[in-house]
């Protein structure tokens, strides 16, 4: 049954892969390209999602469950281009072997942008948009929401956690409603904080408790956790497991954690992650596939406003 699911999930991806377009936008006079896959209902709910390094929006497309996602609940759902495949979030310590975008990058511009145009040509509700990312994308989605607060109803950040850097710089407008979701065996971005063992990792990650105290704070939650919940095991032989942690928040307030127990530095989903599995398996961990991350950070996107 999950061979079977995996398979589905692909072909619904490369499905709609093939109805996106790719588009490029001005900013501050540099061509910035994304693919974007808009419903024929509009305004529609937007989601922009946010590549890791070293991809681009277009592995979003055919590696996440979002095109399936966005075709069936109607929403306008857009794939941004990192420069140089990565982001400008605001961690300026990217790993010794990974180069960033550009000097002088400004990635809250394009998004702000983006989001922008996708409100005045009437495709994008604006009081629906949303912003999630995957690990540098992550860092980028919750450096949206601490520097652009007014434009997001929700944020999701994937295998990524804060820095000082990023932290110190954090001023949202309001609070914005954060999902987290991060594996206990990352090698990139370690759960308990500090420089993971992987070549490609950088240093000074806080933890994902730290992490989640962060948004806890800003939103204005209690600091204890409210719910603990261990998630089906779905996919046992994927050797992980994912729990649910909710926060006692104001209404509207909303901070969630999805622990993956002994995941890596991997998207869960129900279609591989990487194109080359097995080698994605040995330099970054292993994948879960109890929960799909795209599923589950709509489910709490949908909540919001």
């Amino acid at each position: 049954m999950l061979r079977w699911m995996r398979v589905a999930a692909l072909a619904a991806s490369l499905a709609a892969a093939s109805s996106a377009s790719a588009v490029t936008i001005d900013v501050d006079g540099v061509k910035r390209s994304y693919t974007a896959q808009l419903p024929t209902k509009r305004p529609a709910p937007l989601v922009i999602v946010l590549h890791g390094k070293t991809q681009r929006g277009a592995d979003m497309i055919t590696r996440t469950a979002w095109p399936q996602v966005a075709k069936r609940e109607g929403l306008a759902v857009v794939f941004p281009d990192g420069l140089n495949n990565a982001w400008a979030d605001a961690r300026t310590k990217a790993g010794p072997a990974l180069r960033g975008p550009p000097a002088g990058t400004d990635d809250v511009a394009f998004i702000a942008k983006l989001v922008e145009k996708l409100v005045a040509d009437g495709t994008a509700d604006e009081r629906r948009i949303f912003v999630a990312g995957i690990s540098n994308g992550g860092a980028m989605a919750m450096t949206m929401a601490c520097a652009r607060a007014d434009l997001f109803a929700a944020a999701a950040s994937v295998i990524m956690n804060l820095t000082d850097e990023a932290a110190v710089t954090c001023h949202p407008s309001r609070p914005v409603p954060m999902l987290l979701m991060n594996g206990t065996a990352d090698l990139l971005v370690p759960y308990g904080g500090g420089h993971g063992t992987s070549y490609f990792a950088a240093d000074g990650f806080w933890s994902t408790d730290e992490t989640l105290a962060f948004w806890r704070r800003l939103n204005g939650c209690e600091t204890d956790d409210a719910e603990t919940t261990d998630l089906p095991d779905r996919a046992p032989a994927d050797h992980s497991t994912v729990t649910r942690i909710s926060s006692r928040c104001p209404r509207g307030h909303d901070v969630v954690l999805y622990r993956v127990n002994h995941g890596g530095h991997r998207v869960p989903g129900f279609s591989p992650d990487a194109r080359f599995p097995k080698v994605a398996a040995g330099l970054l961990g292993p994948q879960n596939a109890d929960i799909d991350a795209a599923e589950t950070i709509w489910t709490f996107f949908s909540r919001f406003p």
